[in-house]
């Protein structure tokens, strides 16, 4: 209930006139109460937890002691039962987390006793280990495979100038070819090189040194662009050029795109005297899931009308 008294009216000059507009404004309809006002106020912090929590995450029950929740204090999870912030409950009082709880029991465990997931779920728990903010375990799943190979390819795909941007080139160029030919597939010519110029014993006696340190006019007369669609390199890694294609048709294959590839010859462009390009290419065959294409065939058809 809202009161309004009248001593503010009281104390105005009785001679004084008074306008429609503020005569409104005097009697403007209060507010809406607020849940403190209507006794529906949340409950006071800090917030008080049981020694044993029982826990709803995403709709999966979980039951741990208090104090494996707060085991490491930086995570979100000592943060959420540190008393500090209000955590909901469902209607069996368990304290609901808005969270996909199917990886849920891996960060229980490793939490109760360090241990840790199989192989085939390091990835998805990884990625609930970054959501909680949990350090110890992010340090140890990225020191285990399969993220410790990736951690090494990413370093490696970082040494390669433009590589994402070549993917997309590939995706987009087969996908344009295989709408044409209302096809599953697509070929292309990919190049993948990792030297800057042809290197034989013969060869490297006429340049400064294997890193190829020479002068601008030589570096011109070497200078020239395969006649392919896509071309990846020249990369300075121990990584040769069959790592690259293993990290190409990877990357493809996770976004659903299967590909084959071959060698099928090299560049035979002349550069200078006897001096040819000899850069391998590839021949990739793109192909996609049959929906997916027919989504492409449908929209084409509609784009086009």
């Amino acid at each position: 209930m809202v009161v309004v008294t009248g001593q503010g009216r009281a104390s105005r000059d009785p001679d004084e006139a008074m306008s429609s507009s503020e005569a409104e404004d005097e009697f403007q309809e209060p507010a809406t109460p607020t849940a403190t006002q209507a006794g529906e106020a949340l409950p006071l912090l800090p917030q008080q937890f049981p020694e044993v929590v029982p826990l709803n995450v995403g709709g999966t029950h979980f039951t741990t002691r208090l104090s494996t929740l707060r085991r490491y204090e930086d995570t979100m999870l000592a943060a959420m039962f540190s008393g500090r912030h209000y955590i909901p409950t469902d209607a069996e009082g368990r304290y609901f987390i808005d969270r996909d709880g199917t990886y849920f029991g891996d960060i229980l465990n490793f939490l109760r006793s360090g241990d840790l997931p199989p192989r085939e779920r390091v990835r998805s728990v990884y990625k609930e280990a970054q959501y909680y903010s949990i350090g110890p375990l992010l340090d140890y799943l990225e020191d285990v495979q399969p993220l410790k190979g990736e951690k090494v390819r990413q370093a490696f795909l970082g040494l390669m100038p433009y590589y994402k941007d070549h993917l997309e080139r590939i995706i987009e160029i087969a996908k344009l070819r295989a709408m044409q030919r209302k096809a599953r597939f697509a070929k292309l010519k990919v190049c993948v090189f990792k030297e800057e110029m042809p290197i034989t014993p013969y060869e490297c006696p006429h340049f400064n040194s294997l890193r190829f340190e020479r002068s601008e006019s030589e570096t011109k007369l070497f200078e020239h662009h395969c006649e392919v669609d896509v071309s990846f390199g020249p990369w300075e890694a121990v990584a040769d050029v069959y790592d690259l294609l293993h990290c190409i048709v990877t990357d493809l294959s996770d976004r659903g795109i299967t590909v084959d590839h071959q060698c099928i010859g090299v560049c035979d462009k002349h550069l200078i005297n006897h001096y040819y390009c000899k850069r391998p290419i590839y021949e990739f065959k793109i192909t996609w899931c049959l929906h997916i294409q027919m989504y492409w065939l449908m929209y084409g058809e509609i784009a086009g009308k």
